[in-house]
């Protein structure tokens, strides 16, 4: 017997047709394996996918690049075909674009979907923090008007847009699940209290087509990326992907008043802590870069505060916390519940504000890894590294770089006349240390901290057995442990390809060497 005071995931979610974007991203993937596997009784999953050069079309797309993930293994238990089977009742794969008017499908295609759609997960994005403009600002912003024609073309459809928990920018202190107020002031704000975008927006875009006026090819695309940063800056965050995002979610607000919206934004997002797999991962993300430089020593100092609290969330916390938002927006949908100013939401996923790491606490817990199992992670770890990993002041690290590098780049330059290389690889480590600092410093000094009340709020509101099922608590995670044994282990299997063993000469190779 449903207990009706309670947030039922199960009954929310039975029979409901559920559109997902971004299902080729990392927390796409994770969503749509945690809706196949908890909720059976789920109507049917309809994943809009972009075509490709190899995969033109969504389904051949999603057996190719979705279906094949490790993340399914769980699923795929039972057997192969049973997964199969499961695919073909639930999943519904459309070819489409989110920054396409009607996401690029014919008229009474559009329609027809949206009237078999009872919400809407929005987790597409460009997550390249140094992204073209132009580019960051149509899949993180303007592609949202597409998705508000969407929601209201069968009657407001609920929306959850996958925001981040960064579009709080150069702001400091703690931070709230609230509509962010931009650090500069330079954005205006109506008596609604919505923000003005369509001047910002007119004037980026002006900027973006002198420049694509007068530039093309790889120049072209540094120069939009360099007017992101700039831009970005400017009006109070550190790069373009966040500033983007931030426009997003006031696109929505705006433009779906009286529509159930909620906007999820986790903080920094890593590996599995509990499912389908501790420590499954798929590719590099934030932190990981600057811990892949420092196994294959490439980096030993980097620019940051050691005492900084960094706040990082597994994925299966971020995609439960979704799935209970859905569940929650088609409950309040159902049941009209609530006034239409109090239709949007605002979740922060995140561990800063009840389980703080700092950032000195994983380095030496990575330290400590490398330190005793080096030979365990043999993808990450070319070998023991030889020296600690140290963080310094951003102004230190530029000193010093700036040091070391000028003499390394005469030195190589007197060593190339004579048909050397006598310093390459340091330089090529310095420019690695340079090109990290440049995207990831701002986040390696974090100046804020985030916090979930609302969401932990709206998690105590299920049974206990839905909880157990969908946790979201970053309480529950022992960093050391998180770290040593299920992140780093997870970065090694799920990340990395295994390493080519070195190339053997043969004897007679050796032979034909000597006679030549």
């Amino acid at each position: 017997m449903i207990d009706k005071a309670k947030l039922s995931i199960t009954h929310s979610l039975s029979g409901k047709n559920v559109l997902v974007t971004g299902t080729t991203g990392f927390v796409g993937k994770v969503i749509v394996e945690k809706l196949l596997r908890d909720i059976p009784d789920i109507g049917g999953i309809y994943l809009l996918i972009r075509g490709n050069k190899n995969y033109p079309d969504a389904n051949e797309r999603f057996v190719h690049e979705i279906a094949c993930s490790s993340i399914f293994d769980r699923l795929k238990a039972g057997g192969e075909l049973g997964f199969q089977q499961l695919c073909n009742h639930k999943i519904h794969c459309i070819t489409g674009e989110v920054t396409e008017s009607q996401f690029g499908l014919e008229g009474e295609q559009f329609k027809s979907l949206a009237k078999k759609v009872d919400v809407v997960i929005n987790s597409a994005a460009s997550v390249n923090f140094r992204e073209a403009l132009d580019q960051a600002l149509s899949i993180n912003a303007l592609c949202l008007y597409n998705t508000v024609v969407f929601s209201k073309l069968a009657g407001q459809i609920p929306v959850l847009q996958v925001s981040t928990c960064y579009v709080n920018g150069f702001n400091q202190g703690d931070m709230y699940e609230e509509n962010v107020k931009p650090f500069s002031n330079l954005i205006p704000i109506n008596k609604d209290g919505y923000y003005e975008l369509d001047a910002l927006l007119d004037d980026l875009q002006g900027k973006i087509s002198k420049l694509k006026k007068r530039y093309s090819g790889d120049v072209l695309e540094n120069k939009l990326i360099d007017l992101g940063i700039a831009e970005s800056n400017r009006y109070g965050w550190n790069d373009t992907y966040t500033f983007t995002k931030w426009m997003g979610e006031q696109i929505l607000r705006k433009e779906l008043q009286g529509t159930s919206l909620t906007i999820l934004r986790p903080a920094i997002v890593e590996s599995a802590l509990i499912g389908p797999s501790p420590g499954w991962i798929e590719g590099v993300k934030v932190a990981d870069a600057i811990l892949m430089a420092y196994a294959r020593e490439k980096v030993v100092f980097f620019p940051g505060d050691p005492n900084g609290i960094v706040d990082i969330i597994p994925v299966d916390l971020v995609a439960n916390s979704i799935v209970v938002s859905v569940a929650e927006l088609l409950k309040k949908q159902l049941k009209n519940q609530i006034k239409s100013q109090n239709k949007h939401r605002v979740y922060q996923c995140c561990s800063s504000g009840v389980n703080p790491v700092k950032i000195r606490q994983l380095i030496k817990f990575t330290q400590q890894e490398a330190d005793k199992n080096h030979l365990k992670h043999d993808r990450l770890f070319c070998r023991k590294p030889k020296r600690p990993f140290i963080m310094v002041s951003k102004k230190l690290f530029l000193a010093m770089m700036n040091a070391v590098k000028l003499p390394v780049v005469g030195i190589n330059k007197i060593s190339k006349l004579f048909g050397g290389d006598a310093q390459g690889k340091m330089l090529e480590n310095l420019d690695t240390a340079m090109k990290l600092s440049t995207v990831f410093s701002f986040y390696t000094q974090p100046s804020y901290i985030f916090h979930n009340d609302k969401l932990m709020e709206l998690h105590n509101q299920l049974s206990e057995a839905d909880r157990a099922m969908f946790p979201v608590d970053a309480t529950l995670i022992d960093w050391e442990e998180y770290i040593r044994n299920t992140h780093i282990p997870g970065l090694n299997q799920y990340a990395l390809k295994e390493r080519k063993p070195p190339t053997q000469i043969t004897e007679q190779a050796q032979c034909n060497i000597k006679a030549a």
